[in-house]
């Protein structure tokens, strides 16, 4: 498993409240425990997670809400999490970023069952009252779902999704007014 799989998992454990460790995340991935703190400290020194320990748990816990965000690094750059650079067509080495398969992530209402159907793929879990995680690659993908659906689909977080989706929505009503009658 890579890096970026183990950072998830850990993130998704912290999120569901199960305070995982480097004791359970080395096991889990047959890693070794210095290697699952590495990881740990990776989450919270350059991502900044605001990860911390609760002794009485014995696991890590967000003391604040907290998202992966979306990671990417020079092609030529093989720091992040020990990956080899991949070689990307018609593109420079310098000009180039890699995207790594760490979704983002946000929680959505929606009471209309039908219109979650759309979202089957992105929802890894359902939080109770109507409230739904989602992991998803595309930013804009997973706003075009909500644009386009004619369900009531409440963006509950990220603050930054929820901005940019008020954003959009209000360029297009901007761009779009009504019509005044031809008569």
């Amino acid at each position: 498993m890579s890096a970026d799989s183990r950072i998830q998992w850990l993130h998704r454990k912290i999120l569901s409240r199960s305070y995982p460790n480097a004791r359970l995340l080395a096991e889990r991935f047959g890693i070794s425990h210095r290697q699952a703190q590495r990881d740990v400290d990776y989450l919270k020194n350059e991502l900044g997670a605001p990860i911390d320990y609760h002794f009485g748990k014995r696991g890590f816990f967000y003391t604040s809400a907290f998202e992966l965000p979306s990671m990417g690094t020079d092609s030529n750059d093989e720091s992040v999490f020990g990956l080899s650079a991949l070689a990307l067509p018609n593109g420079t080495a310098e000009d180039e970023a890699i995207q790594l398969q760490i979704p983002y992530s946000a929680t959505i209402r929606c009471r209309d069952k039908l219109a979650l159907v759309e979202f089957r793929r992105m929802i890894v879990s359902d939080e109770g009252k109507h409230r739904y995680r989602c992991e998803f690659q595309s930013v804009d993908v997973f706003l075009s779902l909500i644009l386009s659906s004619d369900a009531d689909i409440t963006v509950l977080s990220p603050d930054w999704l929820r901005s940019r989706l008020t954003h959009a929505a209000q360029r297009i009503l901007r761009n779009n007014p009504p019509l005044e009658d031809e008569t």
